[in-house]
This record gives structure tokens, C-alpha cells and sequence, in this order.
């Protein structure tokens, strides 16, 4: 018998088409961890890796964020079995003079970061967590929590950590400073970019952190919270406003936009559209809100996303450190949960009443001004042109942040040597090279437009390279114009669309000057090269467990050197399932869009990326 690692996913073989079913997903995803459950309940370790934050900080991530699954089961009338290990843990957890004490807070401290779904627990079912617990234990845990709340929260989305902290002491009558959550709404508030999109603290950069953290809590606030209520109203047309936006990183598949960095979170991408339904905003009619949320799930059901044992793995499609970040502890994936929201509503709700709506037809580029992106919608897909963030604080943050492009249906790959050029994919970048060794690619920007559903880079590999870069949808196509100036000659590799590789060679490859495609078993990618002097097309197979979906991939590119001076170069690429589409698409590629009408269209219509402007307060 093979083998197969997708019967591992707690999910696996469940329909994922009703309210029912959704509340089995959280007990099937929570059940796994009962073994590693500490004699004491407060430690949850499910694995040897370690993190930027000690282990016991680890070990009550494994401990807390399973709660943001469970509340909203048992607060919508699902039975969790398992409370005695909760409230135990949370006693025992608390206390310095017991062994499994999760340890002293201190400012910007991960401890405050998981202490938030305490908090959210004590706010919605202070019954099952709370209130049984002894009264010398609910001095304990609440001079814990104010000690928590009354800490320096990290400038992002963390400052609603102490909010929710905050909504739980409420609930339970513990007194605290309420002056400090104002505080922190306020400046969380000051992240809004316009548009229903927030940015992620003072920083170049929009991510699921809008959707699943901004938005999210932001929602969970407008319910919870007594009055506030201008601020509550301000959160919900936010969102109202966003889900158009949103929607667009969504496939028809389900898939999310592979995007950005805590991709390790998986399933929380789509806690947006539940979050709508537990604060009850329509932004979409709750048939095409459902039907985002529902098929989401349903894709990730099919991955191989868990261990053996049923334990959510660290990774992305599969298990993968590589492209983790530094806060990955093994109990950080179970923010997934953070998806189960709406089961805190009842099954009369009118987002479980509805029926699934399929996503809607987007014949046209869409313009995401705020987040400086145009997004297309093609057959299986999404695919988004980017332009305008930039994060270079973490492994792989330009792969995660910097391409030209990304997709829903064609996950990108994180370059695994920085010392060999050759070896590297470049799937929707430009790589350079002066040694033909290291490398360089588009990291930080110097400017950032967008125009229509045109966007404008301009960036420096090295401080004496400048380079131009022009995106232009030409659906299923996207062109990118390249303007390099190089004091010295420069080797280049440009990628297009990492797509699934078949066991037994069974892809076949095309390479010649100017062109290259691989025809898959399920996908074909292709890249064309449009400049003056054409490019050599390679048909590349990148290192394994680089891509974020397929451990084995293939991807085309063009290879080529650039002489001291000024030169352009011009690429056009795309991916499409295999069917008749892809065969009209490959003998009809887009032609150069002449420059200088490209030049002058910014001149008179570019605006620069809201997410690359920082706020005042940073410059």
C-alpha cells in the first residue's frame, strides 16, 4: 500500500458543504493534539522546531490558538468535550508557582500575542472557561491578563491583542484602565489607507493580515464591544467596502492568493468572509459571500497540509520549513482556526441559509489601488500584477512581497541558494547577476505608480544599477518592460509560472530563442520574450520544496547578458490549465506596448501606491 499524505488532513473526506460539517472540522482538527497535551493542561508542544520565542511561549501557542476554533463552536451550541484541559491550563498556566507557568510577560513579548484568544474566549463563553474555576484561580488568571494588557503591543495589527484581552476582562468584571484600549483603537485605526484596506503598522506593505487580523478583529470588536459605537459602525463599513477588493484574491477554486508572508496560516485567508457573517454585514449577497468562504475550505481539504499523526505541519500545500518565518513555532499553524468564526452564529443565520453562489465573472483587469495591484481573472485562476510593497525583514520576504506577479492556481517558489545563480527560479522575477554566482532581484522600491490597471516600479539591485518596470495586463497574458542601466554587463534570467512536475519526466519542454513553455499533465506555462534582442528560452526545473503548493515544479524562462549601458527588455507570460484555451492563447501573444505611450500615461495619470507611502509619523 502507497502512502498517500492527504489522508493525514483532518479534513480529508469530509463535504465541507454544511454548518455541520464545518463544526466536525474543528473537533477532527483539535483532536490530534490531545496527546501532547501536558500532565497540567497549559502546554501544548507539538514538535522539535523552535522559534524566536522561548518554549514555553510555544507551548501556549499550542495551548491557545486551538481556541479560536472551539469558542465559536460552543457559542453557536456545539459541544467541545474537552473544557476540563482548558480551564485547567489556563489555572495552571498562569501561575508562577506551578511547573507549567507559562513564564513573565514583558513588552512586544509573543505571550501577549496568544493571551488575545483568552481574552476572546472570556468574552464569548466565560461559562465553560471562566466561571467554573475557583475564586483564588480567576484572581490568578485576571491579574495575568492585566498585567499582559498593560504591556507595549508591537506598532501592527497587534494592538488588537490587548483590545481583545480587554473584551474578556469586561465580560467577566475584572476593572482595568480603559483608556489604554482607546489608546490602541486609535492607532490601529490610523493604519486605514482608504478604501476599506489597512496597512500592516508603519510599513510598505499589505497582506493577509488586512483580511484575518485588521478586518477580523476589527469585526469581532463591533460585536463584542459596549457601545463605541461610531468606531464599531466605521469597522463594519470598512469591511463593507473591502470584500469588493478581497474577493479578487480568491480563485474559483477557493484558492487564495499565494501572497505575502504567514502563509503557514493557510485556512485563516478565508476567516474574512466568516467574520462578515459573525458581525452580520451583507458587503456581498450572503450566497457569494458563503460561496468564497466555503470553497476555501474545501480546497484546503484536499492537501496534504497535516503529519501522519493529524497535526496541522508548519508549510503551506504540504509540510515546509523553508518557508516559514522565525515566529513559526509547530503550534503556530492552528491560527487556521481563526476560519470558524461563524459557527458562533445560529444554523437560521442568513449566511447558512444561503445557498453557494459561484464567484462571479470579472471580464476585465481589476485595479486594487491601495494594496498596488491589477488582478485578472483567467480560467482556474486569479492572477495579480504587483507593484508598490516591500518587506525585507524575514526569509524570503522578496519572493513573499517583491515579484511582478502571483496566482492563485500557481503558488510562487522561495529561492533556496542565493549562491547559484543558475539554480534559481525567478518565477514572476527578474534575477541579475555580476558575478554569475550571487544574485540580486527587485527588493526595496524607490518609486511605486499605478495608473488604471497599469503599474510603474522603479528599484536598484545594486546602489549603481537603476532599473524601470512597467506591468501591463493582457489577459491571459501579462507584458513587463524592463529599462536597466549598468555601469557593467549583467547576466539576467527572468521567470514566468511555476506549474506541478510529473513524476517519470512525463512534462514536455520547449526551448528556443525568444520563447519557452512547459506542457504539464495539468497546466501549460509559457514566456515569450519581446524585446530587441531576444533572450534565450530555458525550460528550468527548480530545487525541490521550493514552490509553496507542489513539491516538484517546472517553470520556463529566458536567460541572457546585458552589456554596460542602457537596455530594455520586454516579456510577456502566462499559465493556463490544460484545455483549448491555452492553444488560442500560445499562437496569440501580446506585442510590445510602445514606451514611450507608457511614459507619458504616468506622467500624466500615475499615482503613487498608497501601501509604499509611509505614514508621517515614520518619516
Amino acid at each position: 500500500m502507497i502512502y498517500d499524505p492527504t489522508k493525514a488532513n483532518p479534513l480529508s473526506g469530509n463535504p465541507l458543504t454544511t454548518r455541520d460539517d464545518l463544526a466536525k472540522a474543528v473537533i477532527d482538527l483539535f483532536k490530534p493534539l490531545l496527546p501532547y497535551f501536558s500532565e497540567g493542561g497549559a502546554r501544548v508542544r507539538l514538535g522539535a522546531a523552535g522559534a524566536i520565542f522561548d518554549r514555553a511561549a510555544a507551548d501556549l501557542e499550542g495551548f491557545a490558538r486551538p481556541l479560536w476554533g472551539i469558542v465559536p463552536l460552543v457559542a453557536g451550541g456545539g459541544h467541545f468535550p474537552h473544557w476540563n484541559l482548558y480551564r485547567s491550563g489556563l489555572a495552571n498556566g498562569t501561575n508562577p508557582d506551578h511547573p507549567e507557568y507559562w513564564g513573565d510577560l514583558a513588552d512586544r513579548n509573543q505571550r501577549l500575542v496568544e493571551l488575545a484568544a483568552v481574552g476572546f474566549a472570556l468574552a464569548l463563553v466565560p461559562e465553560h472557561i471562566w466561571e467554573p474555576l475557583a475564586d483564588n484561580e480567576k484572581k490568578t488568571v485576571s491579574a495575568y491578563l492585566v498585567a499582559a494588557r498593560n504591556l507595549e503591543f508591537i506598532d501592527n495589527n497587534w494592538k488588537f491583542f490587548r483590545v481583545l484581552i480587554d473584551l474578556g476582562l469586561e465580560r467577566v468584571g475584572v476593572p482595568f484602565d480603559h483608556g489604554k484600549t482607546i489608546a490602541y483603537l486609535d492607532e490601529a485605526e490610523a493604519f486605514d489607507l482608504g478604501e476599506g484596506w489597512y496597512r500592516d503598522g508603519p510599513v510598505r506593505r499589505v497582506d493577509y493580515y488586512i483580511p484575518f487580523a485588521m478586518h477580523f478583529y476589527g469585526l469581532i470588536y463591533a460585536v463584542l464591544a459596549r457601545g463605541d459605537e461610531a468606531r464599531k459602525e466605521r469597522f463594519r463599513a470598512r469591511a463593507e467596502i473591502f470584500a469588493r477588493d478581497i474577493r479578487h484574491w480568491f480563485g474559483p477554486d477557493g484558492a487564495a492568493l499565494a501572497f505575502g508572508r504567514s502563509q503557514t496560516y493557510r485556512f485563516a485567508a478565508g476567516g474574512f468572509w466568516g467574520a462578515l457573517a459573525f458581525a452580520a454585514v451583507e458587503a456581498l449577497p450572503w450566497a457569494e459571500i458563503k460561496g468564497y468562504y466555503m470553497r476555501h475550505i474545501r480546497w484546503w481539504s484536499a492537501l496534504p497540509i497535516a503529519d501522519r499523526d493529524g497535526v496541522l505541519s508548519i508549510g503551506y500545500g504540504y509540510p515546509n520549513l523553508l518557508m516559514s518565518e522565525s515566529y513559526n513555532s509547530p503550534g503556530s499553524p492552528y491560527w487556521a482556526l481563526k476560519f470558524f468564526l461563524p459557527l458562533a452564529v445560529p444554523e437560521d443565520h442568513p449566511f447558512w441559509a444561503a445557498e453557494e453562489a459561484p464567484q462571479p465573472e470579472f471580464s476585465e483587469p481589476v485595479a486594487l489601488k491601495p494594496a498596488g495591484m491589477v488582478a485578472m481573472h483567467t480560467p482556474g485562476n486569479v492572477v495579480v500584477l504587483s507593484s508598490g510593497q516591500q518587506h525585507d525583514k524575514m526569509r524570503g520576504a522578496n519572493e513573499k512581497y517583491s515579484k511582478f506577479v502571483y496566482s492563485t492556481r500557481y503558488a510562487f517558489n522561495i529561492e533556496a541558494d542565493d549562491r547559484n545563480f543558475a539554480a534559481a527560479s525567478f518565477d514572476g522575477m527578474l534575477g541579475l547577476s555580476d558575478d554569475g554566482v550571487h544574485f540580486r532581484i527587485r527588493q526595496t522600491l524607490e518609486e511605486a505608480l499605478i495608473s488604471g490597471d497599469r503599474l510603474y516600479s522603479r528599484w536598484r539591485p545594486w546602489n549603481d544599477v537603476s532599473i524601470e518596470t512597467w506591468l501591463i495586463p493582457a489577459n491571459p497574458w501579462h507584458v513587463r518592460i524592463h529599462r536597466i542601466t549598468t555601469p557593467r554587463a549583467l547576466s539576467t534570467i527572468e521567470g514566468g509560472f511555476a506549474i506541478e512536475r510529473a513524476d517519470f519526466n512525463a512534462d514536455r519542454s520547449e526551448q528556443a530563442e525568444g520563447r519557452a513553455v512547459w506542457y504539464g499533465q495539468t497546466d501549460v506555462s509559457a514566456i515569450i520574450d519581446l524585446s530587441p534582442s531576444p533572450r534565450v528560452g530555458h525550460a528550468m526545473s527548480p530545487i525541490p520544496n521550493t514552490n509553496l503548493i507542489y513539491a516538484k515544479t517546472v517553470l520556463p524562462q529566458l536567460r541572457g547578458e546585458i552589456a554596460p549601458g542602457t537596455t530594455l527588455l520586454a516579456t510577456t507570460a502566462m499559465a493556463l490549465p490544460v484545455g483549448e484555451s491555452w492553444v488560442m492563447a500560445l499562437s496569440n501573444p501580446p506585442v510590445q506596448p510602445e514606451l514611450d505611450e507608457l511614459e507619458r500615461h504616468f506622467r500624466e495619470n500615475g499615482e503613487r501606491v498608497p501601501a509604499f507611502v509611509l505614514p508621517r509619523r515614520e518619516t
